[in-house]
């Protein structure tokens, strides 16, 4: 399932460590939020926060300490946190997690202090050769509630915009934006490797195989809030030659004109985020968008949307360094591969060529549902720093916007360039 970094008894407190912290993390997060806060489910697609905190504590639970026979605490909980593993058993459907008042945030709280304890106990005491097998399911472990921690952030901000009240969740910090003047990179294109088999990785991120590219041209920044603003103010939702038929559809039928969280007042882009409502910098990424409003952009703009692995070719050697902000506003147009907004793509989610799925109930993690869903690449202001790299593939379906997404236009080059 995973691909872990190579790793040595000697390094245990490294790995501890880096559970505790990113578990830490997690209840960092949550601290500032109300029971009724955690309570909140906008929308069928997201979750509550405190079945976030509770779904990452049954995971290490389940596939960490129950198959080095440390029982689950309460077996009943397994019903209320298992998300979609159909090998481990039933699970209460997404849509009704919001109805699910026990157990209580402070419940959830103190189990979690004590997984956490007995995930440390495992990994300190554990012989050698069971240490080296717990490394890739820890790794996954983390990088699961990685994943978490942004859902934790977008789908409070999905909850906390449906409030006539506007709840603020982060202070805006007072920071400037400056977008790069745009131009276009070329790429010869040629056979390039996609895919990562090194370091951490997961399972559909590989095998690493060859594509053919042809000569392509990216953006060397994001499209911003300016240039969607004449985007719309030229009619973009209303022309029908700049959408795809499903996306033509999917506004109209919706009554869309604008990205999700954002209104135009008297010109200006008003937007909703973690720390209220503000104007939108005309020089900052515009996010929130469906691929469907990303590619009529791309359209309008006289380019496309990349495919993954142009957009991959195109971040090659890049890292994700940046801080961890907590104001959670989208400024990285200079150059903005990574920690702004998600990138869509016109790459359906699909196997890479000699893609399998591990074995069990661990094997449900990725691939089934590589279906239906579109790829994005990158990551967003509500990404943990770190967790991305070049070669992270993130899937949303076509219509999702209450993610942070956003886009990145390509161009076509004739192979006589």
């Amino acid at each position: 399932m995973l691909l872990p970094l190579a790793m040595t008894p000697t390094e245990r407190p490294t790995l501890i460590e880096q559970f505790r912290a990113v578990r830490r993390r997690t209840e960092s997060l949550a601290a500032a939020l109300s029971p009724e806060d955690q309570q909140l489910q906008a929308y069928p697609d997201a979750s509550p926060t405190k079945w976030h905190r509770g779904h990452t504590t049954w995971f290490f639970e389940t596939f960490v300490l129950a198959p080095h026979g440390v029982p689950p605490e309460e077996p009943r909980w397994g019903v209320v946190f298992n998300s979609y593993y159909e090998a481990v058993g039933a699970r209460v459907p997404r849509p009704q997690r919001g109805l699910l008042s026990r157990p209580t945030t402070a419940e959830i709280g103190a189990w979690r202090a004590r997984v956490d304890d007995r995930v440390t106990l495992l990994l300190e005491r554990a012989g050698e050769d069971t240490f080296l097998a717990l490394v890739p399911l820890v790794r996954l472990g983390i990088a699961h509630e990685e994943q978490h921690q942004e859902l934790i952030l977008t789908d409070l901000l999905a909850a906390f915009a449906a409030n006539p009240l506007q709840p603020t969740y982060a202070p805006l910090a007072d920071a400037g934006v400056s977008a790069l003047e745009l131009r276009f990179v070329e790429h010869g294109g040629g056979r390039v490797a996609l895919g990562r088999e090194q370091a951490f990785a997961f399972d559909n991120e590989g095998p690493v195989h060859e594509v053919l590219l042809p000569p392509f041209a990216l953006a060397n920044r994001l499209v911003t809030v300016g240039e969607w603003r004449s985007f719309a103010a030229d009619r973009g939702y209303q022309t029908p030659s700049l959408w795809l038929s499903d996306g033509l559809a999917f506004v109209r039928s919706q009554a869309l004109d604008a990205p999700a969280y954002t209104r135009l007042v008297d010109g200006e882009v008003v937007v909703y985020g973690l720390h209220g409502e503000r104007v939108a910098d005309p020089a900052e990424p515009v996010t929130h968008l469906s691929l469907y409003e990303a590619d009529a952009l791309a359209t309008w703009l006289g380019g496309r949307l990349p495919t993954e692995a142009e957009w991959e070719l195109g971040a090659a050697g890049r890292d994700d360094l940046r801080p961890d902000t907590r104001d959670f506003v989208p400024r990285g147009t200079d150059g903005g591969w990574f920690g702004s907004v998600w990138q869509w793509t016109r790459s359906a989610y699909g196997p890479y060529p000699g893609y399998r799925a591990a074995a069990g109930a661990i094997g449900e993690y990725n691939g089934k549902f590589m279906i239906n869903q579109a790829v994005l690449r990158g990551s967003s202001v509500f990404t943990p720093p770190g967790h991305s790299r070049p070669t992270y593939r993130n899937f949303w379906p076509p219509g999702t916007r209450f993610q942070a997404t956003g886009l990145r236009v390509a161009r076509d080059l004739t192979r006589d360039r």
